[in-house]
């Protein structure tokens, strides 16, 4: 492992190098065939999942078109569903729990860039945080899940909402950035 990808998993400030960017053109080109298979192609899609991500739990289904940046620190639980074209970018880990349901065109990020520091951030230096998305959570379609944000078990997130800091268990939370509505 070179030692930008060991900083980066640590979620130390990390540039780019050339090993992760040809982690990200097989990881690419795995989404080539998956997002190209048929509406009937149903194990084909699993298959590719099983292969590329961390963990792909039994009865889980990401739908078509899916985009990641490495998938092998994606982590999907038994009967969660993705719905189409949703962006999972895993610079750092993304934890999935069991029966999630996440909706359309959401997006989970987990890279950082310098906000102060200019000349770092010209440079190219990032950093990661993890997401956590608990069991048998809900996120609406267009939801923007940021870094280090844990979303709670049975909490449910309004269609378009950006999560910026962590939602407790069994809470609507909506809004841009999300917060709390009520309790479930």
């Amino acid at each position: 492992m070179g030692e930008q990808k060991d900083r980066m998993l640590r979620g130390d400030w990390y540039l780019d190098e050339p090993d992760l960017a040809e982690e990200r053109r097989r990881c690419w080109r795995m989404l080539d065939r998956f997002n190209a298979t048929g509406a009937d192609d149903d194990v084909a899609r699993r298959r590719i999942l099983e292969e590329l991500l961390a963990k792909f739990g039994p009865g889980a289904s990401v739908l078509p078109r899916f985009q990641c940046s490495y998938g092998a620190l994606i982590s999907i639980g038994a009967n969660s569903f993705v719905n189409n074209d949703a962006l999972f970018m895993d610079d750092a880990v993304i934890a999935v729990g069991d029966d999630v349901r996440i909706g359309p065109r959401a997006q989970l990020l987990t890279a950082l860039h310098p906000m102060e520091d200019h000349e770092q951030r010209r440079a190219g230096w990032e950093r990661t945080a993890p997401i956590v998305i608990g069991d048998n959570a809900w996120l609406g379609g267009g939801v923007i899940v940021c870094p280090g944000v844990t979303v709670g078990e049975n909490a449910v997130i309004g269609a378009g909402s950006v999560v910026i800091r962590d939602i407790p268990d069994h809470v609507f939370a909506a809004g841009n950035p999300a917060r709390m509505i009520r309790r479930l």
